[in-house]
């Protein structure tokens, strides 16, 4: 049968959730076409969850059975027995009955998916991704007027309005001379990854239609999308989902690849990367991008995840709580000692604890980083995932939990971190080029019988507040949060001893 592209046209219909495993995912697709005589088989983005990739989800009106990695005769099974005209719930890990006209992935009672909840996420893994016929742009009728009452806050490090007003950034742009640009910072090299990929792959037009939205607000004819070299498969579906979309935006998006490391995904950084300038290191401000950024112009910059807050408050502004200090939701990836990552969207008023549930740990909890490479290092993860809730827990904001089993040792786990820093920092600055090397060595000390907590500490104030990069800024936080948590540990290190066995060798 011919190859289905849009799912939201049908309202029988076999989906078929893939993410980056594309050997198990064309399998799938590949038996459940095969099988397929009038019913449309659509292949669809991520839904978060790698664990229950590739998720077949077969659809008849308002009922839809979730059934996740199934085997390619167990594929053929399921559309036959739609072809027969009955949702095959047999064995389904999930049935739900929904609106038969819902573009949002309708949520199950229990499992990964039932998670948090899925606003922004919602379309992932239900519609098309790369099919403008699967979505409802509202570039094309409004601007960003309706997200700027709603107080937005910039999501992740990419993010030039990081925890700041976006609507700050877009004023400056507007009312500086010179023809501004809307930059989507998707270059993130850092291991984990964020929620941007997982919206940039299941939900592309939801970022693209943010971007013109924003544009067509700061009157700007330009837009770029940045994103890194080596990701060549997710720059082949942008390139696509542009192409599609082209004759529909208002602003169309040119896509540019820029180094794949960790500091070129820093805002101005990146700026330094699109201009095509040899050494890649943050600039000093002020001027701010939105004065003077992309080749001198007014530049707004945000991440995929702010774009696609930003248009769902355009979308349903309803849904958007501008009385709430952190309006909107946050999109959390949870991996570390875990069998599967997971993607979530959590509302202000959940508990970052409630993430946990949609992945399966390795053994039993420990610990956890929050916000990235560079996060904070915490017991309890019974905070909120507000901007302003995790930074007076003195964690990070970038979207990122990492667990972390009994078998992990808080010095070993903080001295990768430190090293990561003296070798990822830009060099610009002496506290982020010299203070990354000596928050480290004071790390290698520890093992040495010499354990300097005071010293360590005012390092890391001096670094936070002079440093002229995030890196170096950020360096100290998950060395100084491991202290307040584990600081008997970090004491045994230095008689020879290592709680959790991980550094016998270096002991």
């Amino acid at each position: 049968m011919t190859q289905e592209t849009t799912a939201l046209a049908h309202s029988t219909v076999v989906r078929v959730s893939t993410d980056g495993r594309p050997v198990s995912g064309d399998r799938t697709l590949s038996a459940a076409r095969a099988a397929a005589d009038s019913i449309p088989v659509v292949r669809t983005g991520p839904t978060g969850i790698a664990a229950a990739t590739p998720l077949v989800m077969v659809t008849m009106g308002g009922r839809t059975a979730f059934h996740s990695d199934p085997s390619p005769a167990a594929v053929r099974g399921l559309v036959d027995e739609l072809e027969a005209g009955t949702v095959p719930t047999a064995d389904a890990d999930a049935v739900v009955e929904h609106d038969p006209e819902t573009a949002s992935l309708p949520v199950p009672e229990e499992g990964p998916l039932s998670v948090g909840r899925r606003s922004v996420l919602g379309p992932c893994g239900w519609v098309a991704p790369l099919e403008p016929a699967d979505w409802s742009f509202v570039s094309t009728e409004r601007t960003a007027d309706r997200a700027v009452g709603a107080g937005l806050l910039g999501r992740g490090r990419g993010d030039a309005a990081t925890d700041e007003p976006v609507s700050d950034a877009w004023e400056t742009a507007g009312a500086t001379d010179g023809d501004p640009v809307v930059v989507c910072n998707a270059n993130d090299a850092s291991t984990p990854p964020t929620g941007d990929e997982t919206l940039l792959s299941g939900a592309p037009m939801a970022v693209l239609d943010g971007i013109a939205a924003v544009a067509e607000y700061v009157d700007a004819d330009d837009a770029v999308v940045y994103v890194n070299e080596s990701e060549t498969a997710l720059q082949a579906d942008l390139r696509e989902a542009i192409d599609a979309a082209a004759d529909t935006l208002p602003v169309v998006p040119q896509l540019v690849a820029g180094p794949d490391e960790f500091r070129a995904g820093e805002p101005t950084a990146a700026l330094e990367a699109l201009e095509g300038a040899d050494r890649i290191e943050p600039r000093l401000q002020p001027p701010s991008p939105a004065e003077r950024g992309l080749y001198g112009r007014p530049t707004v910059i945000h991440t995929p995840r702010t774009f696609a807050q930003v248009q769902r408050a355009i979308a349903e502004p309803d849904s958007v709580d501008a009385d709430a200090a952190d309006p909107g939701t946050r999109i959390v990836t949870v991996t570390g000692d875990v069998t599967d990552p997971a993607t979530v969207e959590l509302g202000s008023s959940a508990s970052l604890s409630a993430a946990r549930e949609a992945v399966e740990m390795d053994g039993p909890f420990k610990m956890a980083c929050v916000g990235g490479v560079l996060g904070g290092i915490t017991r309890s993860l019974d905070v909120a995932p507000t901007a302003q809730s995790l930074r007076a827990a003195g964690l990070g904001t970038d979207g990122v939990v990492e667990l972390f089993d009994s078998d992990r040792c808080a010095v070993e786990t903080v001295g990768r971190r430190a090293r990561f820093a003296s070798m990822e920092n830009s060099g610009r600055c002496v506290p982020g080029r010299e203070g990354t090397k000596q928050l480290a060595e004071l790390l290698r000390d520890i093992y040495q019988g010499s354990f300097e907590s005071d010293k360590i500490r005012e390092l890391g104030r001096v670094m936070r507040q002079s440093s002229n990069c995030q890196t170096g800024a950020h360096a100290p936080r998950p060395v100084t949060t491991a202290i307040d948590e584990f600081e008997p540990e970090f004491r045994a290190h230095t008689d020879g001893h290592c709680p959790s066995g991980t550094c016998t060798e270096k002991l």
